[in-house]
């Protein structure tokens, strides 16, 4: 990863370590550190931009309206003017951010199985066919 990009995900890693200092077991860094390195493997044989990537799941919880007293607004309104101090073009910080835009995805589900074969999670990858269908449209 060049030099400029590892910086975005050491100040983003910073930003989310400290945002979420007082979640929940179930969403603490650690949570993060495993979802990061999920889409990342997903990401690389997607041949997905990997920064993109990164810094989504880095942030996917920061948007979360569970840790804004069910607020919608404010947890989106953070991840952007974090993302904005980045100095990120538009089109990148639109990438990695949803909110409320129309949008398309591809996705599939896996289920995990446990020793027994039972399943017990399941891993939803989901691709972004927006520009694709935008311009299969027009």
């Amino acid at each position: 990863m060049e030099k400029t990009n590892r910086l975005i995900v050491n100040k983003t890693e910073t930003f989310v370590k400290e945002m979420l200092a007082d979640a929940e077991g179930g969403h603490d860094w650690w949570h993060i550190e495993r979802v990061r390195r999920s889409s990342l493997m997903i990401a690389e044989k997607e041949n997905a931009d990997l920064l993109i990537v990164e810094l989504a799941s880095l942030l996917h919880d920061i948007a979360d309206s569970k840790f804004h007293g069910g607020n919608e607004e404010i947890g989106p309104e953070t991840a952007h003017t974090f993302l904005k101090t980045l100095s990120l073009d538009e089109k990148t910080i639109q990438h990695i951010e949803v909110d409320g835009k129309e949008f398309w995805l591809s996705e599939a589900y896996t289920p995990i199985l446990d020793k027994s074969g039972m399943p017990y999670k399941v891993l939803n990858i989901s691709v972004d066919i927006t520009d694709s269908v935008k311009n299969e449209i027009s």
